[in-house]
């Protein structure tokens, strides 16, 4: 038996309130594992994708990557991402705004710091030298291209991935168990892997390890990109800026807006 999305969407409203109350030590470190988790989903995703290469590697890439939001709903942490649908309690005035606003920004910058944290482990630990240094190649590709992606295009990337995240995360809801909550979610953040959307957190890996990749002479003669857009101020202000504004519309709006508005607008009774 599976919960109907009504009674997801009344559930969901218990769940936030204890997000929104949690201790601020409390969901910063929830927040630093749900960065770990999902940096080490992603450089799981990008060494797989080299095993294979080609649009091969792509989809082997799309089939590890859910590994991240497993372990952020089944270990239980903190992903900024997923915590987009904090709207539902707020629109159901459960929560205050100032409660969902701290959450966003406690859970945010712990996500950052633990997705740096695995993106400087990933390049100094000369993980990267893999494949002949393809994996540093790789990298800093997609680096380069995330920060030189135009501001709109990031944008609408990042309401298109949250839109899914936040999907995956809904009906993982739906199940029970917890094999019927990786299935769930495992389908949702496969598609949008594969088409290429643009996640804040996910990004918080990525670009940072292309980023140290770049800078450190041992991979040097294995990355052939132009690196010279590849900074941290284009990073912060020309990926992470735009890509967090669309999964917040993304996540927020799309996703618990909608729902919010179709089952829990007009009270019971």
């Amino acid at each position: 038996m599976l919960y109907t999305p009504g009674e997801i969407a009344e559930n969901y409203i218990g769940i936030g309130k204890k997000k929104a109350a949690m201790g601020a030590d409390k969901m910063f470190l929830l927040a630093v594992m749900a960065g770990i988790y999902i940096a080490v989903a992603g450089c799981g995703a990008s060494t797989a994708a080299c095993t294979v290469g080609g649009s091969a590697g792509k989809l082997v890439s799309a089939c590890v990557f859910p590994a991240g939001l497993t372990l952020v709903l089944l270990a239980g942490s903190e992903l900024f991402t997923g915590n987009c649908l904090l709207v539902i309690p707020l629109l159901g005035r459960e929560i205050t705004l100032r409660g969902m606003l701290r959450n966003w920004l406690i859970v945010y910058l712990g996500n950052f710091a633990g997705s740096v944290l695995v993106a400087w482990m990933v390049a100094y630990s000369h993980q990267l030298s893999l494949f002949d240094g393809q994996l540093a190649a790789s990298a800093v590709s997609t680096a380069v291209a995330k920060v030189s992606m135009p501001f709109l295009d990031a944008f609408l990337k990042g309401v298109l991935c949250n839109l899914l995240v936040c999907l995956a995360v809904w009906v993982s809801f739906a199940a029970k168990d917890a094999a019927g909550k990786v299935i769930a979610l495992f389908y949702p953040i496969l598609v949008f892997v594969v088409c290429g959307f643009e996640h804040s957190v996910a990004n918080m890996f990525y670009c940072p390890a292309g980023l140290f990749a770049a800078g450190l002479p041992e991979y040097a003669k294995a990355i052939t990109t132009d690196t010279s857009v590849l900074t941290w101020g284009n990073f912060l202000f020309r990926n992470l800026l735009p890509v967090t504004l669309g999964n917040i519309v993304g996540g927020a709006v799309f996703v618990g807006g909608v729902y919010w508005w179709v089952y829990l607008r007009h009270p019971k009774g």
